[in-house]
This record gives C-alpha cells, sequence and structure tokens, in this order.
C-alpha cells in the first residue's frame, strides 16, 4: 500500500520558518523510489540540523549502498528547528523525509547515526514528532525498527530505553545484512512480531539488543554484570569491519545541497582507522585496524564525484590523512589532473610530524592558500608523554617555520585542557609555545604580520580508550585553568596580539562526559530533560547546563548516584563498565596497560610501522593492517599532447 507524502500539509508551513529551503528536498543526486516497487524501507536520520545532517559521509554512503538495491528504499531525515517543531505539533504534520516528505513511521527501519552524544535529545523529538513511542518496550508491530549507529553507538546504554537496537562499526555490509534478514520476516508474515525480528538480528552476533541483556547493580551503584535474558543471544556482541574499501567506493553520486552546509565540498574517505595510538581518541581506537585506499581506486571516486557535483574542493578525509603510505603521489596526481579545472585538495588537521612543504603546495597548487591546522593535543612534552601524542616543541616550531617561510601567514593549533595528570602549568606551557611560533614566524617571514590561534577544547574521557578509567576534569576546574591562560596570553605584550584564543567552557563537556560513560540509568535523564525542552545540545544557543545538572539531580537520586559519580569518579580495574559487553576488538588488559603506561609518561609507538603491540584487533576481528605502497600513479584522465 503507497504510502501519501505530507508536503501538501508541510508547504502551508515553511513560509513561516527560518532557512524552509533545508525541508524541500530534491538535491542533485537524491533518490526517490516508488514506495511498492521495495520491500524494505529504511528512514536514515543524522539528529541534527540539514547544515550539519547532510555532508555526513556515513548517512550519504548507507544511503546510497541500500538505494543500489532494487527492492530496498532509502530516505534521509533530519532535526526540525525548534520553530517548525512548534508549527508541526499545532499542525498535527509527523516528522518526515526529505526525499519524498513520507512519514517516518511508515517505514521499516529509522537509523540514526550518532556522531556525538549530544544528539540524543534531537532522537526523542523526532520519535515523538513521527509518532512512535520513545520507549522500545511501548512500540507496536506497526512502529519502525529504531537502530543505532556511528561512534557513539559503541556505548549505547544511555538510551538503551530508545532504541530497539544498535550496530557497532562500519555500516556498508551490516545494513545490507539486516536488510535481508527484515526482508525474510516480512515475507513469512512477521511471525513472532518484533521480538522474534529482533532476536534474529540479535543472534547474528552482530546487532546488539538492549532489552535482551539484564543489568545488575552492585550496593554502590556500580555494575554488577551483564547478562543475556534470552537464549541463543551472545554474551558479547562484536563491531563490523570491511576490510577492503576499494570495493566499497561510496559515496559513488554525492549530495548537493540546497541550502548552505558546514561543508561545501565533496569528499572522499582515503582510509580507515588509525593506529597511532592517542590515548584520548576514541574514533583511532575503536575504528582500528588501518585500511587504506588505493592511490587507483581514490582517483576513480575523485574523478567520478567531482562530474556527479560540480564540487571545487575536494575533502581527502581519514583520522590521519597524511599519514596514507601514498599521501604524496595522490595530492601530487590529483593536482596536476585538476590544475586546468582550478580543482583544490583540503586534508583535516596535519599531524605536525607528517607535514611537509611539498604536500602543503600541492593542497594549495589548484585552490586557496588558508591556513593551517595542526593539533598538539597538550602544551607541555610531559602531557604529551601521557597522551602518545609523540610530538616534541622542537618538531612544531620546525614544522610552522617551514609553513611561514613559504608564504602562510596563519597557523592554528588546536589543544585539549583537562588531561589526565594535568596541571596548571601543563596548561599555561600552551602561551609559550604560541609565543615561540609567533617569533619563529617573524623572523622567517621578515614581517610582523604572522597569526597563531589557540583552540581549546575540554577532554572528556570515551569508552574503548586507554583513559576510560580517567576522572574527568570538573567545569570549574576547567574554566579556572583555562582563565589563567587566557591571562597569561593577553598579558604578553610581544606576541599576546597576535596570538587569538577560543575556548569552550567547561560546562558542555561535563553533560558529554555525562552521556558518554553513562549506564541505564542516565535514560531517565535524557527524557527529563528532553521533556523539559531540551533540543540541539550541540549548538551553544540552544544548550543549558542548568537544564542538565537539575534533570540530572532529580533523575539520578533514586540510585544513590550523581553527576560527579559518572564524570570526576576514577574507576578501577575490577569494575565493570557499561560497554564491556559490547566488542571493539580492543582487549580490555591491553587498555588497561596503556593507562598504566600513561600514568607513568610512557609512549607506545604506531604498530604500522613497528612489532604488534597486541591490542587485540586483528585476531579477534580477523583483519589485519592494510597499507600501501602500491607502487602505482595516479595519471592523468586524458591523454596529454
Amino acid at each position: 500500500m503507497s504510502v501519501e507524502s505530507v508536503f501538501p500539509q508541510l508547504e502551508a508551513l515553511l513560509p513561516h520558518v527560518q532557512k524552509p529551503i533545508q525541508y524541500v528536498g530534491g538535491e542533485l543526486n537524491s533518490t526517490v523510489k516508488p514506495w511498492d516497487s521495495c520491500d524494505v524501507r529504511w528512514a536514515l536520520m543524522y539528529p541534527d540540523a540539514y547544515e550539519v545532517g547532510l555532508p555526513n559521509q556515513g548517512v550519504q554512503i548507507l544511503y546510497e549502498v541500500l538505494n543500489e538495491q532494487d527492492s530496498i528504499l532509502a530516505e534521509r531525515t533530519y532535526s526540525v528547528w525548534p520553530d517548525l517543531e512548534a508549527l508541526m505539533r499545532e499542525h498535527g504534520v509527523p516528522q518526515f523525509t526529505v526525499d519524498s516528505h513520507r512519514p517516518v513511521k511508515a517505514f521499516d527501519v529509522l537509523g540514526l547515526s550518532f556522531s556525538t552524544e549530544l544528539g540524543y535529545t534531537n532522537m526523542l523529538a523526532a520519535l515523538d514528532l513521527a509518532g512512535i513511542p520513545l520507549e522500545s518496550k511501548d512500540r507496536t508491530l506497526d512502529d519502525p525498527i529504531v537502530m543505532a549507529g556511528g561512534h557513539a553507538a559503541f556505548n549505547p546504554e544511555p538510551i538503551a530505553d530508545f532504541i530497539d537496537c544498535a550496530v557497532l562499526g562500519d555500516g556498508e555490509q551490516a545494513v545490507l545484512e539486516i536488510s535481508d534478514i527484515i526482508r525474510t520476516w516480512k515475507q513469512e508474515g512477521r511471525p513472532g512480531g518484533r521480538e522474534e525480528l529482533l532476536l534474529r538480528l540479535a543472534k547474528t552476533g552482530g546487532v546488539y539488543v538492549p532489552a535482551f541483556y539484564d543489568v545488575e547493580y552492585l550496593p554502590d551503584g556500580r555494575i554488577g554484570r551483564v547478562v543475556p535474558n534470552r537464549s541463543g543471544v551472545p554474551w558479547r556482541v562484536s563491531k563490523h569491519t570491511v576490510m577492503d574499501l576499494d570495493e566499497w567506493p561510496y559515496p559513488k553520486q554525492p549530495l548537493v545541497p540546497l541550502a548552505e552546509t558546514v561543508h561545501e565540498r565533496m569528499s572522499v574517505e582515503i582510509f580507515r582507522g588509525c593506529t597511532r595510538g592517542c590515548r584520548f581518541c576514541q574514533a583511532g581506537m575503536i575504528t582500528r585496524p588501518v585500511r587504506e585506499r588505493s592511490i587507483t581506486g581514490i582517483g576513480e571516486m575523485v574523478d567520478r564525484g567531482l562530474k556527479a557535483t560540480g564540487f571545487e574542493e575536494v575533502g581527502l578525509l581519514s583520522l590521519s590523512s597524511a599519514d596514507h603510505s601514498e599521501i604524496a603521489d595522490i595530492t601530487k596526481g590529483l593536482a596536476d589532473r585538476y590544475e586546468d579545472d582550478k580543482v583544490g585538495l583540503s586534508l583535516p588537521s596535519t599531524r605536525v610530524d607528517a607535514f611537509n612543504i611539498d604536500l602543503a603546495n600541492e593542497l594549495t597548487r589548484n585552490g586557496r592558500r588558508s591556513g593551517l591546522t595542526f593539533a598538539p593535543e597538550g602544551g607541555s612534552e610531559r602531557i604529551r608523554k601521557v597522551i602518545n601524542k609523540m610530538v616534541s616543541e622542537e618538531d612544531l616550531i620546525r614544522t610552522v617555520a617551514t609553513a611561514y617561510g613559504n608564504g602562510w601567514r596563519q597557523v592554528k593549533l588546536y589543544f585539549m585542557c583537562g588531561l589526565p595528570t594535568e596541571t596548571d602549568e601543563d596548561v599555561l606551557q600552551i602561551a609559550d609555545m604560541a609565543a615561540r611560533v609567533i617569533a619563529k614566524g617573524r623572523e622567517v617571514s621578515g614581517s610582523k604580520d604572522i597569526r597563531c590561534t589557540v583552540s581549546i577544547g575540554g577532554f572528556v574521557p570515551k569508552p574503548h580508550t586507554p583513559f576510560q578509567w580517567a576522572p574527568q576534569l570538573s567545569a570549574e576546574e576547567t574554566d579556572a585553568r583555562l582563565e589563567k591562560l587566557r591571562d597569561k596570553i593577553r598579558g604578553d605584550k610581544t606576541y599576546g596580539r597576535s596570538i587569538g584564543f577560543r575556548y569552550h567552557d567547561g560546562k558542555p563537556g561535563i553533560v558529554e562526559g555525562l552521556l558518554s560513560r553513562g549506564d541505564r540509568r542516565i535514560g531517565a535523564v535524557i527524557r527529563a530533560v528532553y521533556e523539559d525542552g531540551g533540543r540541539f545540545d550541540g549548538w551553544r544557543e540552544h544548550f543549558s547546563y542548568d537544564r542538565w545538572m537539575a534533570c540530572a539531580e532529580k533523575a539520578l537520586a533514586p540510585y544513590g548516584v550523581d553527576v560527579d559519580w559518572y564524570t570526576t569518579r576514577e574507576r578501577s580495574y575490577e569494575e565493570v563498565l557499561p560497554w564491556d559487553h559490547l566488542d571493539s576488538g580492543l582487549d580490555k588488559d591491553w587498555l588497561w596497560e596503556d593507562w598504566q603506561d600513561a600514568l607513568d609518561e610512557t609512549e607506545v609507538e604506531d604498530c604500522r610501522w613497528s612489532p604488534c603491540f597486541d591490542c587485540g584487533v586483528c585476531p579477534a576481528m580477523d583483519t589485519s593492517i592494510q597499507i600501501g605502497p602500491t607502487g602505482k600513479k595516479l595519471l592523468p584522465l586524458t591523454v596529454v599532447k
């Protein structure tokens, strides 16, 4: 039975909201299929505004992978701004997809991709607008399966009440396997209802269904154990890993937004995973092992993507793009190929020890010469050993000297505040480093027109990292430490005016910390915040720390725990962590040993170029590190005479 579009009702509301274009759909390369031509239907959601959600690579990849299958339909939905939400509630318009404006409730699956935990209240808003019960236990056969993915899904316990299941790791193969299970269940007449479908998914070992696990607590509030409550459900759920990226060259037809978005470029993921071993970095830990896309595979994706979109910039994405074994040949080959078309290249922030001027020149040859961004992360040599960020101050000064000497005038340095064992002195050394950068820049360029921007974020301990046991610095201590740093920079009469200083206060980090290391009891907090009007918590103008703290105090009181218990408390080796039954491939003993190495300020090499450190990923996941060089070159697409 066909499902009607809600656009006629929605259209009447659009003149009364900001940026109505974001709700209209019809982007270049978007897909609309006849409803009745498919037997499995996905609504894919990035739970944030269109301008943030549309460029998201994860959603774009799954959107295309699913729609390439004749019998599967996938559409996209994003969070609506509060102005439209109010009108939708007033006029009875449900949460809709932007592709065909079909109601989300009509789909088989609502798949949510969480890059950050601060999107949880947006998920509840979308469920409520869609007419889907907020809690999984209240849903019926006519409601979609609510499925979480993305990095935050590696600890979905805080949202366990609201989701039906979670998928860990890479989604390309997983969504097709899940679609097959749903199709078979539907063809059989949906036997056993929702529970039977979820049981079939859980028995694969790669889909986590929270309702099939019971959590037992100790008298002091800690978790005693997590146990399956159904036969055939695994004790641990494994992540999915795509090993050959060249077999999955997505997106082939990237979406071109109608409204302005945070990234206006065509992006290619050049490799997945990272083994640098930065102890704070959840993304690096949970995406192991390293899997490189070949230079020829990258070239084909760039060619196809540019032809399909008309973008004038290509982003070469990964966690540490300059670490690709053939990055020099990739950038030179692409710059040569698109020199006449003036297509620019960009990398995310570049590692200090991977930067060289040849690379920088290739990146800017066809585009504009913008500022360079480096991430030393820690202000002192000591704290960089703690976090395993093996970059010396001399490395940084040498690198920026090369940049300033070759015409760059602006460098951005990214640091974190609140790292384990950190002192005021570690943070104040950031000011000394910035001053040295300015001094060296003036020296090598012969100009005083040199800028260095210091950007600081608060450290949040994350699951599946060596710092998952670490205490988090309180918001008050974070703010006090940053105030001292600001005063030191401003007080520098010689260099202070050339140093920009950007930082976030410590409050959002505490909420993120509560959600990232929380257990199922945090669900009551999330729901209370949502019901009190919480939305778009990742946006400074919408975030309310006071609301979160008030709701947490009330919701957690019956359990005898509080926000500090989840955030500023250090965990012991013996403690059962809320995510221990979710397998990222990393051995818990190895993570603990690395945590002890951090406390001893011991550095660990990158296992790409050194012997294996037995982190557990390769044998546990039946995978291996895949790196070049392949020895191939990126040839021009046409013969140059």
